[in-house]
């Protein structure tokens, strides 16, 4: 089996290059072309990162019901193990990201919906910061369930993007250790400040 990597986000247009779409925009460059499979709702990709298979998937439902798409896919523990999920953090400050292995949702709907659906948490995350930070490098995340979804529903700003696009280049050395050598590995790579 090959690698299947999920970039959770919400489609349309609107919602292109928004905050919860961080997953999307990671994910999205790192393949030569997308159709789009009725059976997942989702648009995918087969691609090689490195010498590695991998499905390529951008689930084309709203967030919270991302599983959709990865469910049919993912048939037993085994098979979740080569499962990674990329996503927006709140918790994260922008330009930082962090892999994880069998590790809880952290309120994310579209993780919570993928980990009910698949009845395991043995899958790889892999969070993307997307929240400003103080001059100390500490995170300053928007309080209140309203600011949240005005915050992560808004669009990044030119100068974050420019962040963003950085972030995605360590991401995709970061994968292609992770598929190619060792968790480890992709850890050391992505998990440093």
């Amino acid at each position: 089996m090959s690698f299947i990597l999920v970039g959770l986000g919400n489609p349309g247009q609107e919602y292109e290059k928004t905050r919860h779409n961080a997953g999307r925009l990671a994910l999205a460059p790192l393949a030569d072309d997308w159709s789009h499979d009725r059976r997942l709702n989702a648009l995918v990709s087969q691609t090689k990162i490195g010498r590695t298979k991998a499905l390529l998937l951008l689930p084309e439902t709203f967030m919270n019901k991302s599983a959709e798409a990865v469910k049919p896919l993912i048939k037993s523990a085994k098979a979740a193990g080569e499962l990674v999920v990329i996503h927006d953090d709140l918790d994260l400050p922008l330009g930082r990201v962090k892999l994880v292995f069998a590790r809880g949702a952290g309120g994310h709907k579209g993780v919570e919906s993928i980990k009910r659906a698949i009845k395991t948490d043995q899958f790889y995350q892999l969070k993307i910061g997307i929240s400003p930070a103080t001059p100390k490098g500490k995170t300053k995340k928007p309080q209140g369930e309203e600011k949240v979804q005005k915050f992560i529903l808004g669009s990044f700003k030119p100068e974050e993007l420019k962040i963003l696009k950085k972030v995605n280049q360590k991401i995709a050395a970061g994968l292609e250790l992770l598929l190619n050598q060792s968790p480890e590995l992709a850890m050391n790579l992505l998990n440093q400040k």
